[in-house]
């Protein structure tokens, strides 16, 4: 991904270079769609779970899995302290960074993003199959890292604050309030910037964009390095 000019791009991995790992012992893919399209076809060796519930503490709670939980269900997974994960889905990277997120939260920070999902994948004519592996179980330490969530006194307190942006990544409907998603008001947080989250990537390819498209569309947005980014 270093040829994409991308400050991190160990946070990313191709279909390439996963099509020649897939059987390595330390890796463990996760297929981050539902469970109805991974029963249909996924990549070989791949796993999943039930819904995202690694994002929940119980079924319709905001916030992600307390630790204990989520240390459980990783280890269930096969998921331990030096497993490489590879999260993918067929939404654009939606739920694959959520993943991504989750793991990086509670300190794994060996997991990377499928670049283009399951799409890629498929549009390659790569291997697929419907078999569901067995997993050894694992021991999942959880550490959470508060500095990577931002909580609502948080982000009340910086409403306003020269040095930091607030990003708004939903879409057009639900920034103007159209679309309130079951929530009791529909609106934004005030001050925020407006760049939906399918502009980041390619809507062919299902690839992020290269790095120096997506800094000129920040720049033009006004979101700029030298302010710290919270998003929702």
């Amino acid at each position: 991904m270093a040829e994409q000019g991308y400050a991190r791009p160990e946070m990313l991995t191709t279909t390439e270079w996963l099509a020649t790992h897939l059987h390595d012992t330390n890796l463990r893919i996760v297929d981050c769609d539902n469970r109805d399209a991974y029963r249909r076809a996924h990549i070989p060796g791949a796993i999943t779970f039930r819904g995202h519930h690694y994002l929940k503490e119980e079924e319709g709670a905001l916030h992600i899995m307390g630790p204990e939980k989520f240390a459980e269900t990783m280890s269930a997974l096969g998921i331990g302290a030096d497993t490489l994960v590879i999260a993918y889905d067929s939404f654009s990277g939606l739920y694959a960074a959520r993943f991504w997120w989750a793991l990086n939260y509670y300190g794994h920070t060996q997991v990377k993003v499928l670049n283009g999902g399951w799409d890629k994948w498929l549009a390659e004519g790569r291997a697929i199959t419907n078999d569901t592996p067995r997993t050894a179980k694992a021991t999942f330490t959880a550490r959470p890292h508060e500095a990577l969530i931002a909580r609502a006194d948080y982000v009340r307190d910086a409403i306003g604050k020269p040095a930091c942006t607030i990003l708004d990544v939903r879409s057009d409907d639900e920034w103007t309030g159209v679309n309130k998603r079951g929530t009791k008001r529909g609106g934004r947080v005030p001050g925020a910037i407006h760049l939906e989250w399918l502009n980041y990537v390619d809507s062919k390819t299902k690839e992020f964009k290269p790095a120096a498209e997506l800094r000129a569309m920040f720049q033009k947005a006004g979101v700029v390095p030298e302010r710290e980014v919270i998003t929702y």
